[in-house]
């Protein structure tokens, strides 16, 4: 297992690393924010101080915020209600304000000025509106205004959703590049068990790398505000250890904590950085690209790509799902449909089903032309 066994050496580790870190990307979850009488005003209070004192360590910060639709119930009076999408997203637009009124008035009252900042999963996917956000929040930066970002709710479907904010703080993260994600839930961080049935659970210091063991531990829990468990968390770790990044799971209610993260004390779980980051074209495509299709591989097929960093080619495709274009990102699956490898395509679904098996000389025959020799070149493919 990929745990630090030395409490020591953890702590040495997360020290280390909190010594260069420049910039922070601050994520605080429903389930700490609001309560039964809507927004937990304490709470809030202790953030705002955090974050400030952050600032004044000589940190550039942006806050990651849910809370529109748990503050959009109280408003309304609809607590107990559940809501389908065109509900949930009216209570949304109903919320942020709320939500958005608290954060000027408790920074304020600390003279930090906020800035709100609503983003879909497109503005990550679009390179163009990418690098328009990006800009934004670091012109914000520069100006010594605090970003809060939180999901464009009202506005987003399906496609557009990132699921939770965990992933949104985490790709938040690595698109402006800090050297750290703090997620503030309601639990202390990541145990090896649940400590409510498992009495021989403890917490987790430090984690060189999120492997399955550790996915494992994280569950499928979720709070009754949130839209993401633990596992949600470890992922967003996983991606900002991958990015270069590291990343802190801790309770969101402990007075101080963030102090206590910056001091050194063994508080939460600390998250290292990948030993080799990935490219940022990479890890956008492997993180932020959604799959449009997938293909399944044979076993050379995946050999070549996880041992010998090789490009695809038709001959190792056993199967195609979905429909996909010229350039469209897809996940490439082995026989027991576990994702190996991500990339870009160089041919559509349907021509690659004409071609899927044969030989590279073949494609021109088959299909009266040949763009290219490979299916993903390994320039446009990152391993999973």
């Amino acid at each position: 297992m990929t745990i630090q066994v030395s409490l020591e050496e953890g702590l040495r580790a997360r020290k280390n690393n909190i010594a260069q870190t420049k910039r922070v990307v601050v994520k605080v979850g429903s389930a700490v924010l609001t309560g039964e009488n809507g927004l937990n005003q304490p709470v809030v209070e202790q953030l705002a101080k955090d974050i400030c004192f952050l600032r004044q360590s000589g940190c550039e910060v942006i806050l990651v915020s849910s809370g529109a639709v748990a503050a959009g119930r109280k408003k309304l009076g609809m607590a107990g209600r559940q809501f389908n999408l065109k509900e949930k997203q009216a209570v949304a637009a109903i919320g942020q304000s709320s939500l958005m009124r608290a954060y000027d008035d408790i920074f304020g009252g600390l003279n930090q000025k906020v800035a709100q900042v609503l983003l879909t999963h497109d503005d990550f996917a679009n390179r163009d509106r990418y690098l328009n956000v990006r800009n934004t929040i670091f012109t914000l930066l520069d100006w010594q205004i605090l970003p809060i970002i939180n999901e464009n709710d009202t506005v987003s479907v399906k496609e557009l959703r990132f699921g939770d904010n965990d992933t949104l703080g985490a790709m938040t993260t690595n698109m402006i590049e800090a050297d750290l994600f703090v997620c503030l839930t309601d639990v202390d961080g990541l145990y090896t068990g649940n400590p409510v049935t498992d009495p021989g659970a403890f917490l987790v210091n430090t984690i060189t790398q999120v492997d399955a063991k550790v996915e494992e531990m994280a569950g499928h829990v979720c709070g009754a505000l949130g839209t993401g468990g633990m596992r949600s968390k470890i992922l967003a770790a996983k991606m900002v250890s991958a990015g270069g990044g590291c990343s802190f799971i801790g309770s969101g209610r402990e007075t101080g904590v963030m102090r206590k993260l910056f001091s050194g004390e063994a508080v939460g779980t600390f998250f290292l950085p990948n030993s080799e980051k990935i490219k940022t074209r990479k890890h956008w495509i492997a993180y932020t690209l959604r799959p449009k299709g997938f293909m399944v591989l044979d076993d050379g097929a995946c050999t070549a790509l996880l041992s010998r960093g090789k490009s695809l080619l038709p001959s190792g495709i056993l199967e195609v799902r979905g429909s996909f274009n010229i350039g469209d990102p897809v996940h490439c699956l082995d026989k027991n449909d576990k994702p190996i490898v991500a990339g870009l395509v160089n041919y559509c679904s349907s021509d690659v089903m004409k071609i899927m098996g044969v030989q590279s000389v073949q494609i021109k025959e088959i299909l009266g032309f040949s763009d290219s020799n490979e299916i993903i070149h390994r320039d446009n493919l990152v391993v999973l």
